[in-house]
């Protein structure tokens, strides 16, 4: 049955008389970005009839005119496309003319499993904010204001295709205003599914313990967000809902408010991100490139990490870099048009490593005693979306943390013949569902550890394999070769299921090349990381490899191995990590003395290691940053994962480097000791420790550079590829490429998943689906 919409073509005797019929098919993010609106009136414009439906592979189209026609709309559709529109594939075939006399906008269809692309949701477009700030516009003040080119996507899907019937928004009918604008081809409204106003669409509310100017809960429904605004401004945490779930807000420049947030939400160290009340008070706290500027105002609006101008300790304690982000809904253009503070502390709502609150109920319950008032929205959440981090580096942006403005868009075609779920690893999980051929990379989850986080794992896989339609029975599921991996554990419950152990670092090498679908290109790859389970059941994390996808990665070379001492314990403790690295030198000063004052858990250590009791080996990358970061005077347990290292990196920027040994590289190994004993007996020698971490960056980024230098020469191989956590070090990137660059090879890392764990559970499906090519 068509819709309502139905256009005539325009009178062309010449046309009419060689008529011809096509059949289109287009793939891509086509579905809720005005697409099909787009396509009706150019099919308009070139005089065609037939129709335009939403399929379960994308836009589905029959049109029928003159050949000239057809080739010129064609055209168009290739060059002149929705903003939010990504095209793929357009494929074209001929078709039985169907004798139309006008063209239509047809009802979407299901044949078969989905398999169209899913929009990420998108920022609030110029024409939404002028509606929003309009005096007279009818949709003025209304904070779910949205367009064909903006607002919620992903985060209000519940099933393909992409009608209103499916997402969130199906509980709110459309009012007749609503209803005319939906119907108008030109209006920007047409056929946008969540568009709502006022008089037909859900509102915000304020729940607040804090009582403003003796309001009630009844007046909030009015004065929902300048009541939230004054909270801000008086010093309040306010939980409030927004696209993929809640945030925790406070003024930035308000330490008792900061303060405040860091001890009810447990979260002693970490940074915090802030959200700016437009680009110019973004450009007073961080210095922004260009590139930096035009990431921080492109369409995923992410948390962009840059150096920063304001000291701000509290928010970002230790760190010479602050997280910003830009407003991106209308809820927020409104908290700041009510005079909220211009720089908010916005962070995920939830405690400390626990997956962000999306439901109204949940977030009650969780956030009660960290929040002074909630804002919330009526309209439901379909799944939790943590705000993207992502920072532009010596080898161009980089994503961190891929989650709301990314997910779920695809990131790449793989050779895969059959469905794949790849579940990533147990720290900053995400997973892959390959179908089709491409690779949809899930949004960020968390550390699988916490039960929580488990479930919400659980979750995703669900929403995505119910979502495309995908029976696990017929899933090749990947996972980390680690038997102790709480996502290895779940991939061994699922019986009946064919399933491929991936080695860990093998699959972070596999994740730079499947983005760039280069399946067959030989490279030597470097993973540095803190733990990865390797082949030998050691702990591996500072790997060479050589190969490709397709033919395997042979571990060429590694970090000289240390003992890790108590296991996960040593990635909790510095100083338990370094007894592991020092064990293994001729000879040491009293550490526990100045300038070094190691606690007594570093003389237990060593007693364990001198015993190997609760001792395995280990070439963590990590751990030896772990380690340096003690030696110069990080002693204390750390907060959060990859903490020491990140303040070893900060300690060091600026810095000239103090002279010290080079690391060696002898047979398979790259020795650390000699540059160990050296950076001791400096440091006991009163050299400044700036200088010193300065040194070590160098002295790791030379001695990774002649591992590679000479594997790339005895396999004739010109491109390398780095990834890992350590790779999130923008200052050892910086120095690995430029020792690189001198002898001109070709250097990739991660750019459309993050190079920690966040980005294996693609190399995981790459490598599954050409082990599966290899076996047949």
């Amino acid at each position: 049955m068509s819709e309502v919409l139905r256009r005539p073509p325009e009178s062309n005797g010449a046309a009419i008389q060689a008529r011809a019929a096509r059949r289109i098919r287009i793939r891509g993010v086509v579905q809720g970005v005005g697409f099909r609106p787009y396509v009706f009136r150019l099919a308009g414009a070139h005089r065609l009839t037939g129709w335009v439906r939403n399929g379960t592979d994308g836009v589905e189209i029959h049109a029928e005119g003159s050949t000239a026609d057809i080739a010129a709309f064609l055209h168009g559709l290739e060059t002149d496309v929705p903003p939010a529109a990504r095209i793929t594939a357009v494929d074209v075939g001929p078709a039985d003319s169907l004798n139309l006399d006008c063209f239509e906008i047809r009802e979407s269809v299901r044949s078969g499993r989905p398999a169209t692309r899913v929009s990420p949701d998108l920022p609030m477009c110029a024409a939404c904010r002028a509606d929003l700030r309009g005096a007279s516009d009818r949709r003025a003040g209304y904070p779910y204001v949205n367009c064909t080119e903006c607002g919620p996507r992903y985060s209000i899907i519940r099933a393909l295709p992409y009608d209103r019937a499916h997402t969130t928004m199906a509980q709110w009918p459309m009012c007749p205003a609503c209803q005319a604008e939906y119907e108008d081809v030109n209006d920007r409204r047409f056929h946008a599914q969540p568009t709502a106003c006022p008089e037909c669409g859900p509102r915000y509310v304020l729940r607040a313990h804090w009582k403003v100017d003796g309001s009630s809960e009844a007046d909030s429904a009015r004065h929902a967000i300048r009541d939230a605004s004054t909270l801000l401004r008086r010093g309040a945490i306010v939980a409030i809902k927004g696209i993929g779930g809640y945030h925790l807000a406070c003024d930035a420049a308000n330490l008792e408010a900061v303060r405040a947030l860091r001890e009810r939400k447990f979260r002693k160290d970490r940074p915090f991100a802030v959200m700016a009340r437009d680009v110019d008070v973004a450009r007073g706290l961080v210095h922004l490139s260009q590139d930096a500027e035009r990431l921080l105002t492109s369409a995923a609006r992410p948390i962009v990490l840059a150096p920063r101008r304001v000291a701000w300790p509290d928010v970002a304690p230790n760190n010479a870099d602050l997280g910003v982000m830009l407003p991106y809904t209308p809820l927020h253009e409104l908290l700041f048009t009510a005079d909220a503070p211009a720089v908010l502390v916005m962070t995920s709502g939830n405690r400390s490593s626990e997956p962000i609150a999306y439901g109204d109920d949940d977030a009650a319950v969780r956030l009660e005693g960290i929040a002074d008032a909630w804002l919330v929205g009526e309209r439901p959440i379909a799944r939790r979306l943590d705000d993207s981090v992502a920072r532009v580096g010596v080898l161009g942006p980089q994503i961190l943390r891929r989650s709301r403005g990314y997910a779920p868009a695809p990131v790449a075609r793989l050779p895969a013949d059959r469905p794949i779920l790849a579940l990533g690893g147990d720290l900053k999980n995400s997973v892959t569902l390959v179908v089709g051929g491409e690779a949809y990379v899930s949004q960020h989850i968390g550390d699988l550890e916490h039960h929580d986080a488990f479930e919400a794992f659980r979750e995703t896989v669900r929403d995505l394999l119910a979502m495309y339609e995908a029976p696990l029975d017929e899933m090749i599921v990947a996972h980390d070769a680690h038997p102790q991996y709480v996502s290895s554990a779940f991939a061994a419950e699922l019986a009946s299921v064919e399933k491929c152990a991936v080695q860990h670092h093998r699959a972070h090498v596999a994740s730079v090349l499947a983005e760039r679908e280069a399946f067959d290109l030989p490279v030597v790859g470097v993973a540095f990381d803190g733990t990865g389970y390797g082949d030998d059941g050691t702990i591996w994390g500072g790997e060479w490899f050589v190969g490709s996808v397709s033919t395997e990665f042979t571990r060429m070379a590694h970090l000289a191995p240390a003992v890790l001492i108590g296991g996960d314990a040593a990635a909790r403790h510095p100083v338990q990590a370094a007894a592991g690295f020092l064990s293994a030198l001729d000879s040491l000063p009293d550490l526990t003395r100045e300038p070094f004052r190691f606690p007594d858990r570093f003389a237990q250590a060593l007693r364990l290691a001198s015993k190997r009791v609760r001792t395995v080996s280990t070439t963590s990358a990590g751990r030896l940053f772990d380690t340096v970061a003690a030696l110069l005077g990080f002693t204390r347990p750390i907060t959060f994962e990859g903490q020491a290292a990140m303040w070893l990196e900060h300690l060091a920027r600026g810095a000239e480097p103090w002279p010290i040994a080079a690391m060696t590289y002898v047979g398979e190994e790259l020795d650390w000791r000699p540059m160990l004993a050296s950076l001791i007996d400096s440091r006991a020698k009163g050299a400044d420790c700036a200088a010193l971490a300065c040194a070590f960056h160098r002295a790791l980024a030379h001695g990774t550079a002649e591992v590679v230098d000479s594997l790339c020469e005895m396999h004739g191989v010109d491109t390398v590829v780095l990834s890992g956590g350590v790779m999130q070090n923008e200052l050892f990137l910086s120095d690995l490429t430029a020792a690189l660059s001198l002898r001109a090879r070709r250097i990739w890392t991660n750019r459309e998943v993050p190079p920690n764990d966040g980005g294996i559970s693609l190399g995981q499906a790459a490598l599954a689906a050409v082990a599966r090519q290899r076996a047949r």
